[in-house]
């Protein structure tokens, strides 16, 4: 299991300038009331997940972090859309679908959209990074440092945090601000697999270094291990 940072070494990390928020598939589709999967959406509400993020969304927008959401959506024809594993059949038969320009694919509340936030779709994959603008943005934005939020703990979380160390980025997961079902999974996933690869910590530490100056950017708290 890899040390936790101090908050003098997250402060680093997590330096504005270099930074960026990834917020993956947080819409009103796949976490909001009228979900198309009502127990990740009760999970991501009730774990106070979607509100951490909506935490550090806000944060970020004081702070001069870029904001980026990734958008998981599909054509209602379903052209260009995976049909090579199980979960895309699945997600085809749905009551709720993720159609591009439907309020399906609308960021869900209480995160709030600023105008300097940058929305990523993807048509295609399991991945927010892979395939998608996000790798090409990152890098216009002089990004080093990705924090990842968002569901599920079981695919596109994983993939992301994945696809940005394999970019070269050091990926930075607030432990509760992410969420899978069953809920007892995400510590474990977390645990047994985004800690060898990934700095772990909390939303809390996160705000702690966006929220005081920089040069007393050492000092109190630290990152907690999943």
């Amino acid at each position: 299991m890899p040390s936790r940072p101090s908050q003098e070494r997250l402060a680093e990390l997590l330096d504005p300038a270099t930074t960026v928020l990834l917020t993956v598939e947080c819409q009103r589709g796949v976490v909001g009331p009228d979900s198309a999967l009502p127990e990740l959406a009760a999970v991501a509400r009730s774990s106070g997940a979607l509100a951490h993020i909506a935490r550090l969304v806000a944060a970020a927008h004081r702070s001069g972090v870029q904001v980026m959401h990734a958008i998981a959506e599909s054509r209602p024809d379903g052209r260009g859309g995976n049909h090579n594993a199980r979960l895309f059949h699945a997600a085809a038969r749905l009551p709720v679908q993720q159609h591009t320009g439907s309020t399906a694919v609308h960021v869900a509340p209480p995160i709030e959209v600023a105008d300097e936030d940058l929305v990523v779709r993807r048509l295609h994959g399991l991945s927010p990074l892979a395939g998608t603008d996000v790798g090409p943005l990152l890098r216009n934005l002089g990004c080093r440092t990705l924090v990842v939020t968002g569901v599920s703990a079981n695919i596109a979380i994983p993939n992301a945090v994945f696809d940005a160390v394999n970019l070269g980025y050091t990926a930075v997961v607030p432990v509760d601000a992410i969420a899978g079902v069953p809920a007892d999974y995400t510590p474990a996933m977390i645990r047994n697999t985004l800690a060898l690869v990934a700095t772990v910590t909390t939303t809390d530490a996160v705000l702690g270094s966006w929220e005081r100056p920089r040069e007393q950017g050492a000092g109190q708290g630290a990152a907690t291990p999943a």
